[in-house]
């Protein structure tokens, strides 16, 4: 069994935000290797989200965010269960990160079930011509993956984190809720801007 220092625990803890004993039992299944351990964690948070997401959302954070230009702007609401979570400062400093997300990168859906069956045909349209020349059997996964990589842009849920690229925004809404052990779901979001 590999020996876990207090040093390396507390490295991961500070990254994550997660408890000592969980960074430990992660560090402990990744035999000491710190990024199978974020990897382990963000499995054990989508595992943990799942669990909880037949529970009611009664209570959130509406978070703002105004770009020092001024010319952008977004408003999200941030739920959870309880209001003790929702007054929570970590809580309400995750709702702030995933608005000025937004603000960086104008998603325009909350997750793929949003796309509608229009969008998806338009730009299903657009890719053809691009597999037209690749072999008749292999043209419908190519253009399925095609339009897939286009709207991963486009999808807040899937899109990388602007202050961590190796996660996710769904996998940070997973980390709050393996963090403070309740519901959380990004109900909605609204972003302006001036040139738009």
């Amino acid at each position: 069994m590999t020996t876990i220092s207090t040093a390396e625990i507390k490295a991961l803890r500070e990254e994550t935000g997660l408890s000592i004993m969980q960074c430990r039992k992660a560090l402990e299944d990744a035999g000491g290797d710190r990024e199978k351990a974020r990897i382990i964690l963000q499995k054990k948070g989508g595992e943990i989200a799942a669990k909880k997401s037949d529970r009611n959302l009664g209570s959130g954070a509406i978070a703002s965010y105004i770009h020092a230009s001024g010319t952008i702007g977004v408003m999200l609401e941030l739920s959870c269960e309880t209001d003790f979570v929702a007054k929570n400062p970590e809580f309400k400093a995750i709702a702030y990160d995933i608005a000025m997300h937004i603000a960086a990168t104008n998603p325009k859906y909350l997750k793929r079930e949003e796309i509608s069956e229009a969008d998806r045909a338009k730009v299903s349209e657009t890719f053809k011509s691009e597999v037209a020349d690749k072999p008749a059997d292999m043209q419908e996964k190519i253009l399925a993956g095609k339009v897939d990589s286009y709207f991963a842009d486009k999808v807040l849920l899937d899109q990388s984190f602007i202050k961590n690229p190796d996660q996710t925004i769904l996998d940070l809404v997973n980390g709050a809720v393996q963090k403070f052990g309740e519901r959380t779901e990004i109900r909605r979001f609204t972003r302006y801007s001036v040139s738009e």
